[in-house]
């Protein structure tokens, strides 16, 4: 996180876990397990075997998830209108899922693109003419590319000729070097009486990805650099291409009009990818080619994260997505892309992108993924291509013979010479700054605006009476479950607990807790109960929440004083409360932001597995002779603070919450290129929540966790967030308790320091809320 080099060497604390561990693990604790608990024998490192599990765990379901997909499809074969209109549905989450769902601003033209220096005609072909344009996409947001036009004659057919995001539109075209003849698609289209236009697109290279108002440049490629504000605010690189595809099919379209000409899209590689989309939401489009993409997508989770879409293995693979294009036509060119290594390297202080690279998959896999395909649609008559070919690599002869007839009765013309080009001085990269900082501002405006859209979708909810704010709200618990978080429709395995003990101190006993959660997905803590508690009493309990890369002991451990935490469950403990530290799974790195990778094309997040493993934690809690049931806060810190928003939201055993060193303005935090505080400079690529900015801010997270009492505890000195923004945004939690009476029930303490546990208002708040005498 930016500004916490306090709290990264926290991490050093760590170091003693491991010796803990072997020392464990050689059996110098003795395995003697609480009440009413198995003795707990697993040996190693828990955490360890945690994020193990939940990575099988995942696996699994991302196998499973080609088999569930058939719940939300209720396909009519019948004929082609009642087929079109039994999918629409589908089409129309596609769309929200990928973030092409914003109006587009009407075209009536494309523009030329001239100067005092240069023509908008840049070059000739044998039988057509080279225009640079530019069109209306979104507001404020344009498309830029190339237009070829027969020359003479009428064109044949439109064609959407879109390359891969590494070549520009001038090497599709054969006027500079890039692109082998036979893979020059647009020119080939052209050259037969095509009329076509080429969009650029946002390339991997990393030039311009410069976050915090200029003072943090990052290695993220330019796609990556968009996709990380966007996927915040419900939309995508991906949606934002497609819509600019789109807007060259609305031209088309009334270009056209009365016309027999037909619209095709052909894409490679990152085009490929976008053409499919495309040609999945548009049913305008007659032919779609898709070259060097398609494929099975159970894998997306290694690919570049720009191609991370929520929920999309949910409901879409490549198969499905080829099943929207039906009964219209579609080829499947194997032709082989280029491979993608990875992010460029980290360089001069350059750092902070994914990781994630692809490279084409096997021919096999790709006539399966086809032949998939054709069995979703077997028996829906069409007489249109439906067509899986093999290509070569870079020539790509066959497809535009097959798009040619799809869209036209006409085959290929015979190549003709490369063609002139006139654009003396031209800089591609003038123009891919241009197109990036219009989808950059475009994104940063829905930012500015997202207070004001989340508003109005909680301006549903009642805030007359407690009573009305628990029923009101109850939808919008539902939503942030289902849609922000993820929640796995499995039953919870039987706790099944396990436990031995690891501390016997003057004033209280500590054990290590296992419960089983889902299969392979287990809960993990330390459980510190008071010494003295009398036969029949019943104590309230705490549960205090590690941070990023923390464990149970860093706040439960006597032996272990990491100053982040300064022992919090201990001091609680000692205080009388019982205290349990779980062991959440944000820990080791990259191995854990896979699991965000993984959880995320299911519709899930991180917290999909940590909500459940904190819901068998209470009940098992509620279930023990000295605890109050009615009695369970939570307190974490750090990314136990993004835990104290989210779990209490969903978990209700939780009677109270209190957020330490992370409630901020999440959005802007998540979202703004300006702020020096930003996550999209950083490293943690795995943060970002799709469409939160239109849903949930922690003000609206604490919405969710209200009547029940919320506290924040923040130090100035805490480099997540200014106090301003953390003072704005619990402006409107204040608030909302005013309103229904309860203000009491939440405050904010400012103290002097750092990113810490302070444990003195806090402490004093859950004496109170907790009704548990303070010494």
């Amino acid at each position: 996180m930016p500004g916490m080099t306090f709290r990264r060497q926290f991490r050093l604390w760590t170091l003693n876990v491991g010796l803990w561990t072997f020392l464990a693990a050689a059996g110098v604790f003795a395995v003697e397990p609480l009440a009413n608990t198995k003795p707990l024998e697993t040996q190693g490192d828990l955490a360890d075997l945690m994020v193990q599990g939940i990575d099988r765990f995942l696996l699994k379901q991302i196998d499973a998830s080609v088999e569930h997909r058939h719940r939300y499809w209720k396909r009519d074969l019948s004929s082609a209108e009642k087929y079109n209109a039994s999918v629409a549905e589908n089409r129309k989450h596609l769309a929200k899922i990928i973030g092409a769902f914003d109006p587009r601003e009407p075209i009536t033209a494309l523009e030329y693109i001239e100067t005092t220096a240069q023509k908008a005609l840049v070059g000739h072909g044998d039988g057509y003419e080279v225009y640079a344009v530019r069109w209306p996409v979104l507001r404020g947001m344009t498309g830029e590319g190339l237009l070829l036009v027969p020359t003479g004659k009428k064109p044949l057919a439109n064609v959407v000729a879109v390359s891969d995001a590494d070549q520009t539109p001038e090497m599709l075209v054969g006027l500079v070097p890039g692109v082998h003849p036979a893979g020059q698609f647009a020119r080939r289209l052209a050259e037969s009486g095509c009329r076509v236009v080429v969009p650029m697109l946002i390339d991997r290279a990393d030039t311009f990805s410069i976050a915090g108002g200029g003072a943090r440049p990052t290695n993220q490629p330019h796609r990556e650099f968009i996709y990380r504000q966007a996927f915040e605010m419900g939309r995508h690189i991906i949606g934002y291409e497609v819509q600019k595809i789109l807007a060259l099919v609305d031209w088309f379209s009334n270009e056209a009009k009365g016309e027999d000409a037909k619209i095709g899209v052909f894409g490679y590689a990152e085009g490929g990818l976008l053409a499919l989309y495309a040609g999945a939401l548009d049913t305008r489009i007659d032919a779609t080619c898709v070259a060097g993409y398609f494929g099975p997508r159970e894998r997306v989770w290694e690919e570049p994260i720009y191609r991370n879409v929520f929920a999309l293995l949910d409901e879409f693979g490549d198969a499905e997505l080829a099943s929207l294009i039906r009964p219209r036509a579609l080829i499947v060119d194997f032709g082989r892309s280029p491979t993608i290594e990875g992010p460029p390297a980290p360089r001069d202080g350059r750092g902070g992108a994914a990781p994630g690279k692809w490279s084409s998959p096997g021919f096999d896999a790709v006539k399966d993924e086809f032949a998939r395909a054709a069995t979703l649609v077997d028996g829906l008559k069409s007489t249109e291509t439906f067509l899986f070919c093999t290509g070569g690599g870079d020539d790509h002869e066959q497809s535009v013979f097959h798009l040619l007839r799809s869209l036209t009765d006409a085959e290929p013309a015979d190549p003709g010479h490369a063609p002139t080009y006139n654009r003396p001085g031209f800089d591609p990269q003038q123009r891919l700054k241009r197109q990036l900082d219009e989808m950059t501002e475009y994104t940063q405006q829905l930012m500015r605006e997202s207070e004001y859209t989340r508003r109005a979708l909680w301006s549903k909810a009642s805030r007359k009476s407690v009573d009305d704010w628990r029923e009101t709200s109850e939808p919008f618990r539902k939503m942030f479950a289902d849609e922000v978080i993820g929640r796995f429709e499995i039953d919870r395995l039987p706790p099944n607990p396990r436990s031995r003990k690891v501390y016997d101190e003057a004033k209280y006993t500590g054990y290590e807790v296992m419960l089983d959660v889902f299969p392979d997905v287990f809960a993990y803590g330390i459980l510190l109960v008071p010494k003295g508690i009398a036969q029949g009493e019943q104590r309230p309990v705490v549960v205090c929440q590690h941070g990023l890369e923390g464990r149970p002991q860093d706040v439960a451990d006597p032996k272990i004083n990491n100053p982040a935490y300064n022992q919090f469950a201990i001091r609680l403990a000692e205080r009388g409360f019982i205290t349990f530290a779980p062991q959440n799974p944000y820990i080791f790195h990259d191995r854990f932001r896979t699991l965000q990778r993984k959880s995320n094309p299911l519709r899930k997040t991180l917290f999909s597995t940590i909500v459940p493993q904190h819901q068998q934690i209470v009940d098992w809690l509620a279930s023990l002779p000295m605890v109050d049931a009615k009695r369970i806060g939570f307190y974490g810190l750090s990314y136990g603070g993004k835990s104290a928003m989210r779990i209490p939201a969903l978990v209700n055993r939780y009677c109270l919450s209190i957020c330490s060193a992370d409630f901020n303005e999440w959005i802007w935090k998540n979202t703004s290129i300006r702020s020096p505080y930003s996550y999209v400079g950083t490293m943690e690529y795995e943060i970002f929540e799709f469409d939160l900015g239109n849903t949930f801010n922690y003000a609206e997270m604490a919405g969710l966790i209200c009547p029940r009492p919320f506290m924040v505890e923040r130090g100035h000195h805490d480099g997540v967030a200014p106090d301003e923004w953390v003072a704005y945004e619990f402006a409107k939690v204040r608030h909302l308790f005013s309103d229904l009476k309860i203000p009491e029930r939440t405050t904010i303490e400012f103290f002097d320091g750092p990113h810490t546990i302070h444990g003195v208002g806090t402490f004093a708040f859950l004496h109170q809320h907790l009704n548990w005498p303070e010494p």
